[in-house]
This record gives structure tokens, C-alpha cells and sequence, in this order.
């Protein structure tokens, strides 16, 4: 195939966690993003690995299909197929991983394995038929931020072997949960309230309604840029505790029909807490390395206080802030092949026999 003569298409695969989602992407734009979520882990309060593989085998060819059709491309027409390969829950990405390979195999095309942590950072690089996107020049930090990952991130230029410049960018960790993650604190600190699963949508529904100082809950103090959350978590739990055992009471909805705004104000002042833990040592790094572009990605970003707070900490230091739309905070697609094409664009292609992986890691 000579793709410069061609363009270039790339159908991408995400299926790490509970979402399974497909996306097209053309000479650099976008055509379709689709994506199906699970709603059979609700009733058990968080995902169920089993059961979120075997929801991606019954999703993901009506998916795909769905995103080739709305694209208007045949899949003869695709130039690579990007998928996630980790990190994330083995099960899942053993479904988005199988099918891609078989897919790549069937059409003689390169198979192009992308880190779902650089797809979340990538979003701010997806350019859609609409166009009018403002993208980051590198180099710039990102807090990456979701359910599992709380991170921030140098991005910058990044050159292959022979000092040839890459179009991915090169992404290194400079400071990251020691933990448990920004959106975990949100979910497990929800269940402890009795909200629906996912917690971090209730979290911040509620605590636009709380008074956000009612709560002084601790914060960690750690040196460097790294987080932590466990003791938040802890204390977020005592303090309520406490109120029950001061109210002779056995249940966070006995004790919220007694105290006034109890919910609101244990979200509003949990999110803020969160913020200003993220904020505080991502404002440390851009000062300690001189950088006033600033972004952040993941499904945490799509929280309003966090959108706030950037917003108005950027205003007051005088940075650049990128926020995503809210299409490209969870996991999705679109992410994913935004990278892909980076990665075809560098020649960076995939092995058939690599396979996913699990754990935590940017590169």
C-alpha cells in the first residue's frame, strides 16, 4: 500500500474497562466514535470483570460495524487498526485485542497496539470535520486523572534513535499516586453515601448544592509531585462515623433525614478536597519547571469543580489551559486513534503475538 498516495484511515478499538467503543479516523479527522456502555455493573456497585469481557463479546461487531457505516467506510478502505493493549482489566482487553489482530490478519493491514494513557492525553490532539480545536503546543504538563490512574505527565518532542522528530509525543510521569486514584476516592467515598454506581457523576451533581467547607478533611503531605488518597478516604469515612455514633443512628439515610444537607455538603467538601490536592501539586511542577501550558485528560476531568478550578488557577498564574470536551473524558475510541495515527504516521506498528497488559504504565 503507498499511503502517500492514499489516505490514511484508521479504525480504533478501546476496550479496557466496562466501555467497549470504535472509532474512525481519516488523514487526521475524526468520522465516527461510538461507543456502548454496560449498565449490568450498576447493581453491584462498581465493575465486574467477568462480566464486562463477556459484554464486549456481545458489543463490540455491532460497535465496529456502527462506526465503519457512520464513517461511510468499507473496511477494505482501512490503512492500520489501532487498539488499546493496556492498561486496564485483562478480560476486556483480551476482547478489543483478539479482534483486532483477527481483523488486521484478514485485510493484510499493520496492527497498531496504543497505551490507554497516552489515548487520554491524545484527546486533546483529536481534530474533528467541525474543526475549529485549539491544540497544546509541547511542550505542556497533564493531569491525567480517572478511576484508576491519577498522574501528571511532561509532554514533549520526542525524536526516534537516529534523532529523527516522531509525531507522538514523548510522555514521562513525573508525579502519580503512591495509592489509591482521584476518581477511586470519588466512587468508594459515593458507595459509602449510598449513591448510584458510578459514584463520581452523584459526587459532583451534589456538591454544586453543598457548602464545600463543612468538611475540613485531611490532606496528604507528600514531597515531590506525588499523590495520595487513602487518607482522605479514611477520614472522609470517620468523619461520618462520628455523626452516626453522635446521633445514636446505624445509616447514612436515617442520619440525612436528621442533619440538613448532609450529602450535598459531605460531596461538596470531598470535591474540593480532591481539587485542591490535584492542583496544588500540579501548580508546584509547572512553577518548578517553568511551563504555563497546562491541560488535563481522563474521566475525572470531566468534573465541574475540577473544570473550575483549572480554569481559575490558570487565570490567576497566566497559564494556557486545555480542557477536553466531555466526548473525549471517559474512555472512548477517538482517543485511541489519535494515537494510532501518530504511531502509523512513525511507522510504529505492532507484533501479532504482543499481548495486553494490566498494570499501570505510560510507555
Amino acid at each position: 500500500m503507498d499511503n502517500t498516495e492514499q489516505k490514511i484511515t484508521i479504525l480504533a478499538i478501546e476496550s479496557s474497562c466496562d466501555d467497549t467503543s470504535a472509532a474512525v479516523l481519516q488523514d487526521g479527522v475524526l468520522l465516527s466514535n461510538v461507543t456502548a456502555s454496560q449498565k449490568v455493573h450498576e447493581e453491584f456497585g462498581g465493575v465486574v470483570p467477568e462480566l464486562a469481557s463477556r459484554a464486549h463479546q456481545q458489543n463490540i461487531w455491532a460497535v465496529v460495524d456502527t462506526a465503519l457505516r457512520r464513517a461511510s467506510v468499507d473496511k477494505t478502505e482501512l490503512s492500520a487498526v489501532a487498539f488499546t493493549r493496556g492498561p486496564g482489566l485483562l478480560g476486556s482487553l483480551l476482547v478489543g485485542t483478539s479482534f483486532a489482530k483477527g481483523l488486521a490478519l484478514s485485510l493484510g493491514i499493520p496492527l497498531v497496539d496504543v497505551n490507554h494513557l497516552q489515548g487520554h492525553i491524545m484527546a486533546h490532539f483529536i481534530q474533528t470535520a467541525e474543526g475549529g480545536e485549539v491544540h497544546p503546543e509541547l511542550p505542556f504538563l497533564c493531569l491525567l486523572v480517572s478511576g484508576g490512574n491519577s498522574q501528571i505527565v511532561l509532554v514533549e518532542e520526542n525524536s526516534s534513535e537516529d534523532g529523527k522528530k516522531m509525531h507522538l509525543p514523548k510522555m514521562t510521569i513525573i508525579g502519580q499516586t503512591i495509592d489509591d486514584a482521584a476518581g477511586e476516592a470519588f466512587d468508594k467515598c459515593a458507595k459509602v453515601l449510598g449513591l448510584p454506581y458510578p459514584g463520581g457523576p452523584w459526587i459532583d451533581k451534589l456538591a454544586k448544592m453543598g457548602d464545600a467547607n463543612r468538611f475540613p478533611f485531611a490532606k496528604p503531605h507528600l514531597p515531590g509531585y506525588d499523590y495520595s488518597f487513602s487518607g482522605l478516604k479514611t477520614s472522609f469515612l470517620y468523619t461520618l462515623r462520628d455523626m452516626l455514633k453522635a446521633e445514636g443512628l446505624d445509616s447514612v439515610d436515617a442520619l440525612s433525614e436528621r442533619v440538613p444537607h448532609l450529602k450535598e455538603d459531605f460531596c461538596a467538601s470531598l470535591q474540593k478536597t480532591v481539587v485542591d490536592i490535584l492542583l496544588q501539586k500540579l501548580k508546584r511542577a509547572a512553577l518548578d519547571l517553568g511551563i504555563r501550558r497546562i491541560a488535563v485528560a481522563g474521566g475525572v476531568s470531566a468534573n465541574s469543580g475540577l473544570r473550575d478550578g483549572m480554569t481559575e488557577l490558570g487565570r490567576k498564574q497566566h497559564w494556557e489551559v486545555f480542557i477536553p470536551p466531555f466526548s473525549f473524558t471517559t474512555d472512548n475510541a477517538a482517543m485511541i486513534a489519535e494515537a494510532g495515527y501518530f504511531k502509523f504516521l512513525d511507522g510504529d506498528f505492532c507484533a501479532i503475538d504482543e499481548v495486553p497488559f494490566a498494570k499501570t504504565r505510560i510507555n
